[in-house]
């Protein structure tokens, strides 16, 4: 048993003169103050990866930097997938009773501390270095690909996957940290400049700063208690030449696993928390989660189904498509965001009823997942 007991998010965006350490730092602190602790209470770490500030000892170095000296430290690597995957890894180890309070990180300066060239090519480096990289593509490329083909099976057309880059920015709009507070339209992103048909501007997330954390706990520190209900990865394929058929990707697998796992039902979920690095992304992982039918998840996003005030709110931070995505940090917003919501703190954003929360996170090309249920005690 574990309880997400501290969360911490900066704003994303730029921030200029702060380091990925610094970031981190930042959201740290912010975790382990709403967790009701100190410092010195955190007895283990799990951190993510930075491509700007690239070591191979990251998690000691954060440690040494934010002044702290853990009994377990541990850095993770599964692309976007990664921070679910160490806050699996931190249930785990406080279930087993391998530490009391693990702080779980990531972050990056990735907007201003790297240049646009770097950036595409530390994410051309997921290619298979003989069969994919040689050839030119980067991860756009790739979901590119996936997308042409999910829209040729599943009848769904660009203007489907526009609804999905709309709704993301309508839930940014009301978040102060998000980096983008401009409303669009479908038409819009139609109109957006191609990037990697049918993938266009905005249907791809951005580049952005920030920091996110959270503080997994064997028992809770105070009056809000969020417990990890249960959780579970797949991992199908690292290269898209190796990927399997678009119905045997790993979020059916883990979604399954996770499901038996915890006991719940996707009837039961109140609220969803979704990776969402392309429109493409979103729309494929909501419909292999159960979230919608094969080609009907952009149906429901007309009907508000997906709506701050609909049936099932989703990402109402704005997602990685608008609130930003800073590597590791940025799919871990989805886990800030999920916690205040199921405490009833997100203010203007708060929903009717987060009692019960579904989280995703997709690392690679639809390579490795992570499916986890939240439960609010009380």
């Amino acid at each position: 048993m574990s309880f997400v007991t501290g969360v911490g998010l900066t704003s994303y965006g730029k921030h200029e003169g702060l380091s990925s350490l610094d970031l981190m730092s930042k959201a740290a602190e912010l975790a382990i103050s709403d967790a009701g602790l100190k410092r010195s209470d955190i007895d283990g770490i799990l951190c993510g990866y930075s491509t700007v500030s690239p070591h191979i000892m990251l998690a000691t170095v954060f440690a040494e930097h934010f002044g702290i000296r853990p009994a377990y430290a541990h850095a993770v690597q599964v692309g976007g997938a990664t921070g679910l995957a160490m806050t699996m890894l931190a249930h785990h180890l406080v279930d087993a009773g391998v530490a009391k309070h693990v702080l779980v990180v990531g972050g990056e300066n990735r907007l201003t501390g790297q240049s646009r060239d770097a950036s595409i090519q530390a994410l051309a480096q997921v290619g298979h270095p003989d069969y994919e990289v040689t050839l030119g593509p980067t991860i756009p490329a790739y979901y590119g690909l996936v997308a042409t083909r999910y829209m040729h099976e599943y009848s769904v057309t660009q203007e489907d996957l526009a609804e999905f880059a709309v709704l993301m920015r309508k839930h940014a709009l009301t978040h102060p940290g998000a980096q983008f507070h401009e409303p669009i339209t479908v038409a819009d992103v139609m109109a957006s400049k191609a990037v990697a048909m049918p993938l266009k501007l905005l249907d791809c997330c951005p580049v952005s700063d920030g920091g996110a954390a959270c503080v997994i706990s064997r028992e809770p520190t105070g009056e809000r208690q969020v417990r990890v209900r249960g959780c579970a990865q797949a991992h199908t394929h690292q290269h898209i030449t190796a990927a399997p058929a678009l119905s045997e990707l790993g979020a059916e697998i883990s979604i399954a696993k996770a499901k038996e796992v915890s006991g719940i039902a996707i009837p039961d979920v109140r609220y969803a928390a979704v990776y969402d690095s392309f429109t493409i992304t979103l729309a494929m992982l909501l419909e292999d989660l159960g979230l919608a039918k094969r080609g009907e998840a952009a149906a429901r996003v007309r009907a508000g189904y997906f709506n701050q005030d609909g049936e099932m709110p989703l990402n109402t931070h704005g997602g990685l498509l608008s609130y930003g995505h800073c590597g590791v940090g940025g799919a871990m917003a989805h886990l800030v965001e999920t916690h205040l919501q199921m405490t009833g703190r997100a203010e203007n954003r708060q929903v009717r009823d987060a009692s019960v929360a579904l989280l995703h996170g997709d690392g690679g090309v639809l390579s490795s997942h992570v499916s986890m249920f939240l439960e609010r005690v009380r």
